[in-house]
């Protein structure tokens, strides 16, 4: 499959994305960020790398807090607009996260809200775990913050409709071959739209077996954005925090 062809290389450069997720709660963004770093305690000098940042929300708030960030994404697009906001401790990048970044360059990479698992195969995750830990520096740590997929299935709407800025998206949702897949369709200005979101199905069994392969040793599982202890049953996320 061509980088042209997959889901996430047009849905997140639309800006019809951005639009149907206009309503994201940054303030439970930043509570999360607030708690990682009063768990991972960065020093002022450490680099942290944001993976897969979209339009750098986590990476301008963690700035303005007084660290030197670095957001990565592949949508031109979004990562256009996070520019506007660069300063000396603080830029932006397109790039593919399979491929390695900057190596051992990086105190701390954040992988956040679910940006892992958007690839066809399973090769291509374990391939982007390996590049995310090349970015890091001995003894750096890695957050992986992955939706509780059991619990997102138990819970998943198959359909809904949601009217934002004038706009009524039309979303189904179903678990097919081991992905949880979204469609998204909606009329805009007399044109038809059709969009997909596909995240693979991935449970704590896959994801230690990815680390083992990438050489990540799991230093701690939280379950929420408070950082209390992992719950198959009961928590919303999946958080690894991982120590090369």
């Amino acid at each position: 499959m061509t980088q042209q062809e997959e889901w996430f290389s047009t849905w997140f450069d639309s800006p019809y994305y951005h639009i149907l997720y206009s309503n994201r709660d940054d303030h439970d963004a930043r509570l999360f960020m607030d708690n990682l770093l009063a768990y991972l305690h960065p020093k002022p000098h450490h680099k942290i790398l944001d993976l897969a940042c979209g339009k750098g929300r986590h990476s301008r708030y963690l700035n303005q807090l007084g660290y030197d960030v670095t957001g990565i994404d592949l949508s031109e697009k979004s990562i256009a607009y996070a520019r506007e906001f660069e300063n000396e401790r603080l830029r932006f990048d397109v790039h593919d996260m399979r491929e390695v970044y900057q190596r051992e360059a990086f105190d701390f990479v954040l992988n956040l809200f679910t940006s892992f698992g958007y690839f066809q195969s399973e090769t291509e995750n374990v391939v982007a775990l390996k590049a995310a830990a090349a970015d890091l520096k001995h003894g750096g740590k890695l957050v992986i913050d992955f939706m509780n997929t059991d619990r997102t299935i138990e819970r998943l709407v198959s359909h809904e409709q949601k009217e934002v800025q004038g706009i009524l998206f039309d979303i189904s949702r179903k678990v097919e071959h081991d992905f949880i897949l979204k469609t998204i369709r909606f009329e805009d200005k007399g044109q038809d739209y059709c969009f997909e979101e596909r995240v693979r199905a991935l449970r704590q069994e896959n994801f230690m077996e990815y680390f083992r392969i990438a050489q990540l040793r799991v230093v701690e599982i939280f379950g929420d954005y408070k950082l209390q202890a992992f719950d198959p049953e009961k928590s919303e996320r999946i958080i690894f925090v991982l120590k090369k």
